[in-house]
């Protein structure tokens, strides 16, 4: 008998320390998923499940909804189908538990079982655009995969970049696309310890190096303060590359943080540390996933705070001298009550974002926004192989054609994120301009208008090396004018015929100094006279060409000469070959009261500017080609170049107020 009340006694404390063990699960559980740490708080939920006695349905299937929802929210799907199965079977699971199962079903290629679902959700949800979308999407999912061969795009898995975690949002930057940034939770990422987000370590951002023969370096963390112990990623960054938006995401120990987009300047080669961006007063809302636009003047983001469509919308907000400015929610049709995310920009202006509330393959799909003629969009669905039952989000370009990297957790069991490559081959017409100054270097605070017949009107801004690359179409004519604080304008027709293969057209912007002299190449005249020769016609024209394009000037127009000869001869001579220069403009048009010219004969020998110094390196940057300079010169090979570059012709800008 005595054994027997052990037994019961034992069986009573077994059955109180089980039950106070899934209870002590459970706080701890919903105190993780208080903080946002959805897989710590996993784990307590699956504890207190397995721990909750068989005959319990209810209070199994509610601890089974918590668990389904936090699986869902760090991307493990299966699980969370499992999970909400389980609601399903102990009769816990509401609409919108169900709404989520149907979504995850979409996701897991279950698209019959998604179909159930959401015909299920008609009844009871008749009006959610979301059972409307997601029905859609389970009956035409496998018609569209069919018709993949059709899309025109190639994808291919970039196994280079990844790892055995997560790699997204890959972000092309550099002059010629040759630098690649993306986040990853790699090994390699810094600090030591376990997100409870998302049980794997915090992102950090990585960066590879393209070189000359096109191979890509081995992908290292950038070594900077940018990256902490605390996730980095998804950045994007502005149209001359010195600023970067990329999103930051503490955590603390006692209260939840919210994703917040923060920016960081570069500096010579290396990036500064983040500096986290206030976008509005909302401390209690994710601000995430920070786009540019082509033309650099607004911040694209991504949100949870008030005012959107329902979960998370995409926004902008105006980039101004003075700060941020205009906050506004990009609506219909682009977001939905969904999530729209992941915002990013073809620069043909063209948007392109990731969804799962249009319709779609399941999980995020990356959508096309094209601009209309009355300002609203048009969303277009590039369909498979770019697109899966996966994530599908994070899109960069190559310049401006379509390829270039995205990322998906496609095919992968865990859902970890990895870098794809995507080329979808299109005959496109491009044009490519340099602006640089004259016998100078490149003047990478360039501006270039362009403006078509077809009512193109852009401003197009330059990279580090003077060049934009622009997309044109054909059957239009073009003007560009290339512009810089301190230079002449420059001006650049172009005719665009259809081609029948992609191509390219070149164009050269030679901007002239405000403030210094330029120097007027090929201008050629008779041995010891100033009869200008006929080869000089093509460099005076194009004189003719700068001064009608600047109306506004006067210049001085200036002949030199060498050393050799008497001073008298000399300042005869330059001034006759100066006052030619001048008939001939004259003659083409150009008014009298605009030209003044001058010959100085030997009395200004040339200055070396850093330019001329590449094509002879033994003259120096200041080096003042005087007799004395040119005399001390035993070569005498060198001495007959410096005179050959004494002798020119010059002009120097006076005013630039005529007229006016």
């Amino acid at each position: 008998m005595r054994k027997l009340f052990a037994f019961i006694y034992i069986g009573i404390v077994c059955l109180l320390i089980t039950g106070c063990g899934a209870e002590g699960a459970m706080r701890k559980g919903d105190k993780f998923y208080a903080l946002g740490e959805y897989f710590d708080a996993a784990e307590q939920y699956k504890k207190a499940y397995s721990q909750t006695k068989a005959k319990e349905k209810k209070l199994r299937g509610q601890r089974a909804l918590k668990m389904a929802d936090c699986y869902r929210r760090i991307n493990y799907s299966q699980k969370a189908i499992a999970a909400y199965n389980n609601a399903v079977r102990f009769k816990q699971a509401d609409s919108t538990a169900l709404l989520y199962l149907g979504r995850l079903q979409l996701k897991n290629g279950a698209y019959k079982e998604a179909e159930k679902t959401f015909t299920i959700l008609q009844d009871s949800m008749p009006n959610n655009l979301l059972v409307k979308n997601g029905l859609e999407s389970a009956r035409m999912a496998p018609k569209w995969k069919a018709e993949a061969e059709y899309s025109g795009y190639t994808v291919k898995k970039q196994d280079f970049f990844n790892s055995r975690r997560s790699e997204y949002s890959p972000m092309l930057a550099g002059d010629d696309n040759d630098q690649l940034y993306f986040s990853s939770t790699r090994n390699q990422a810094k600090g030591d310890e376990l997100s409870g987000i998302t049980g794997t370590k915090c992102a950090d951002i990585f960066f590879s190096q393209k070189d000359d023969k096109g191979k890509w370096s081995k992908p290292e963390p950038i070594e900077s303060e940018l990256n902490t112990e605390y996730d980095e990623g998804a950045c994007a960054f502005t149209p001359e590359g010195k600023t970067m938006y990329l999103t930051v995401c503490k955590s603390d120990p006692d209260y939840p943080r919210y994703a917040q987009i923060a920016t960081a300047q570069r500096s010579d080669a290396s990036w500064g540390k983040a500096t986290e961006l206030e976008i509005t007063k909302d401390t209690l809302s994710t601000f995430a996933h920070p786009a540019i636009s082509p033309d650099g003047m607004w911040l694209y983001f991504v949100s949870d705070m008030p005012g959107g469509l329902g979960g998370y919308d995409i926004w902008r907000i105006e980039i101004t001298a003075h700060g941020l400015n205009s906050l506004e929610n990009l609506g219909a049709p682009i977001n939905t009550p969904g999530n729209e995310m992941f915002p990013t920009f073809r620069p043909n202006g063209d948007l392109y974002f990731s969804s799962d509330g249009h319709p779609g393959f399941g999980g995020l799909d990356i959508f096309i926004a094209k601009p209309t003629e009355d300002g609203s969009y048009e969303i277009e669905h590039p369909g498979a192989p770019l697109n899966s039952q996966g994530d599908d989000f994070g899109m960069t370009f190559e310049g401006v054609h379509n390829r270039g990297y995205f990322s998906s957790n496609r095919g992968d069991a865990r859902g970890w994120d990895h870098i794809y490559s995507f080329e979808k081959q299109e005959v496109v017409q491009t044009v490519k301009g340099w602006v640089y100054e004259k016998d100078g270097y490149e003047l990478p605070e360039a501006l270039v208008y362009m403006v078509g017949n077809d009512g193109t009107n852009k401003k197009l801004n330059v990279k580090g090396d003077g060049s934009f690359t622009e997309l044109i179409n054909p059957n239009v004519d073009y003007v560009f004018l290339g512009t810089c604080k301190g230079y002449l304008n420059h001006t650049e027709e172009l005719r665009v015929e259809p081609v029948l293969e992609s191509e390219e057209y070149t164009l050269q912007f030679p901007l002239a100094s405000l403030t210094a002299p330029v120097l007027i190449r090929n201008i050629f005249y008779d041995f010891d006279k100033a009869t200008l020769r006929p080869e000089s016609t093509t460099a005076l024209d194009s004189l003719v060409e700068m001064l009608n394009e600047n109306p506004s000037i006067t210049i001085e127009l200036s002949a030199h000469t060498d050393y050799r000869g008497s001073a008298e001869y000399n300042e005869r001579l330059s001034q006759r070959r100066a006052e030619s220069v001048v008939n001939y403009l004259i003659e083409k048009g150009i008014a009298q009261d605009r030209l003044k010219p001058v010959g100085y004969g030997k009395m200004k020998p040339k200055t070396v500017k850093r330019k001329l110094t590449e094509t002879y390196p033994w003259l120096k940057e200041g080096d003042v080609l005087t007799e004395e300079f040119i005399t001390a010169l035993k070569d005498e090979e060198k001495q007959e170049i410096c005179n050959q570059l004494n002798r020119r012709t010059e002009f120097v800008v006076l005013r630039t107020t005529y007229g006016m």
